[in-house]
């Protein structure tokens, strides 16, 4: 009994020793401590790339909530025009004093020649330019998703961005050519290239193009993933597509009934003064048919920048 004992008190606190359990055990305990420490940097990494991003954003933001009025040098240049402000001027004022002289010397009256002149001296020439500035801006958004993928495959295929920028600039369609040109150029004169990314939104004042600013930039700042990060972009850009899609298919039967409603009164004058001229021509010779008519395009224009509103859906 007493040789039992002494052996198991033995195999119980000496045979651990011996077969090195205790060793194993203290060595797992090691490890299991530093686990923590070895992780400490790692967080610390994440959170320090963390308050980069954010700080790069907190910029981002500040830069355009303090940007002013858009001039009208920038204006001409987002419709794609090649045009000085003098000449955009100056072609503004010839426009309207033909569209003044012309009705006057008719024998028009001269407040409805000012008003002409005016119209066609201000309204007009602003209204092509916000035109063609929407034109552009919807080939670029046509065209934008697959130049973005272009760099994505580039990236993964070894290419530095810059050299991906170029194929884009060389390869693909206006106005994306154009404005992804212009990145490279002012890159080359010493600006950053996240920078001159940033400087698309002043050209192109899409939320499109500000996304892939801002992703450039703080990929240059705070480092990551860029192939990863423009994937994300493409695919976010191509359901914003299907999105727009969506909504215009959706809000084409309210367009129809705004378009018809619109032209409804018009259609109506006509067929009148066809079947019985005398009868509406009271509209135009008298001061209170004058005056009718006036209230009436009013109220007409009212009901349809209303129409507008309710049909027109930004996101």
């Amino acid at each position: 009994m007493v040789v039992l004992a002494i052996g198991g008190v033995a195999w119980v606190f000496l045979y651990p020793i011996l077969s090195g359990e205790k060793a194993a055990e203290r060595r797992m305990a090691s490890v299991t401590r530093a686990e923590p420490a070895a992780a400490r940097p790692t967080r610390a990494a994440q959170k320090s790339r963390r308050e980069q991003v954010e700080g790069s954003l907190k910029q981002l933001e500040a830069r355009q909530k303090t940007a002013k009025r858009v001039p009208l040098s920038v204006r001409i240049a987002q419709a794609g025009l090649e045009w000085s402000t003098r000449r955009f001027m100056m072609t503004a004022a010839a426009l309207g004093a033909v569209f003044f002289l012309v009705p006057l010397i008719f024998g028009i009256g001269i407040l409805q020649s000012l008003g002409l002149g005016f119209a066609a001296g201000f309204g007009v020439p602003f209204w092509l330019l916000s035109f063609l500035k929407k034109r552009r801006e919807a080939k670029f958004l046509h065209a934008f998703p697959d130049a973005v993928d272009v760099i994505v495959r580039g990236i993964k295929a070894g290419l530095p961005l810059l050299d991906s920028l170029k194929l884009i600039a060389s390869e693909a369609n206006e106005p994306v050519r154009s404005e992804i040109r212009t990145i490279i150029d002012t890159q080359t004169v010493g600006i950053p290239l996240g920078e001159a990314c940033l400087k698309l939104y002043e050209r192109m004042p899409l939320p499109e193009a500000n996304f892939f600013g801002i992703v450039i930039s703080i990929q240059q700042r705070a480092g990551g993933n860029l192939s990863e990060a423009l994937g994300n972009l493409s695919r976010v850009l191509r359901d914003r597509k299907k999105m727009k899609a969506k909504i215009r298919a959706m809000s084409q039967e309210a367009k129809a009934s705004a378009g018809i409603i619109g032209a409804l009164p018009i259609a109506v004058m006509t067929l009148v003064y066809i079947t019985s001229p005398d009868y509406i021509s009271l509209l135009w010779t008298e001061s209170l048919g004058r005056m009718m008519l006036l209230c009436s395009a009013v109220w007409m224009s009212m009901g349809i920048f209303v129409m507008r509103k309710m049909i027109n859906f930004d996101f």
